[in-house]
């Protein structure tokens, strides 16, 4: 079964300074519900949230709960309590009201290319962080800024994470421990959304796809 894996980010008017080019993936409130409307009651759809912007708490949250809806939150460990991120009490909250804590690092730094003792900090440490904030495991991972190779995925593997979700545009099967996801950007539309993301491609475009997933894990 095909799963398609919706990402968002930031929802509304940001509360903190953002880094360059990330006011692409900023949102619209109207577009969020409109996204939400557009995938409630299917089952072929997950959704999930990127780096613990406090809109998760003040958009994100209420509009799911709303429709009944669930989805992982992959929080920056290095952003807890600071000006426009989530607080621990926040994690908390999401996890009482149904919702996953996912780990996304420590940095909003790539994984790819680090040494050692900087991809512990963001694998090891961070997911500790996370953990003690929130009194419960922290089992699944969203790869900063979508980059990763062999390495990446080995040390991911060997931490025990269950899953862990990438920014490769292509569905997902359900199940795997791969998860590819399409994020929702300021330039996306309605008819985008479901024509892009809600659609499995055709025979070609898929091989490709995966071909392109499937590159980036051996190299």
């Amino acid at each position: 079964m095909r799963t398609f894996n919706i990402c968002f980010h930031g929802i509304g008017r940001p509360q903190r300074e953002l880094e360059p080019d990330e006011d692409r993936y900023w949102i619209s409130e109207d577009m969020y519900a409109r996204v939400l409307d557009e995938i409630s009651g299917r089952s072929d759809v997950r959704l999930s949230f990127d780096d613990g912007n406090v809109s998760d708490i003040a958009v994100g949250l209420p509009g799911l709960l709303k429709r009944n809806m669930a989805a992982t939150f992959f929080m920056l460990a290095g952003r807890l309590e600071s000006p426009g991120s989530l607080a621990e009490d926040h994690l908390r909250e999401l996890l009482a009201r149904g919702m996953t804590v996912g780990s996304h690092g420590m940095d909003h730094k790539p994984w790819r290319g680090m040494n050692d003792a900087s991809l512990d900090r963001e694998l090891v440490d961070a997911r500790d962080m996370l953990a003690s904030a929130t009194g419960s495991r922290v089992t699944e991972a969203a790869l900063p800024l979508g980059r990763y190779d062999r390495r990446v995925v080995r040390r991911l593997r060997d931490l025990g994470y269950t899953a862990v979700f990438t920014s490769d545009r292509r569905p997902a099967r359900a199940g795997s421990w791969m998860q590819p996801r399409y994020s929702v950007r300021a330039d996306d539309t309605i008819e985008s959304v479901r024509s892009a993301m809600l659609t499995t491609p055709a025979f070609g475009s898929r091989l490709k796809l995966e071909a392109i997933g499937l590159i980036k894990r051996l190299r």
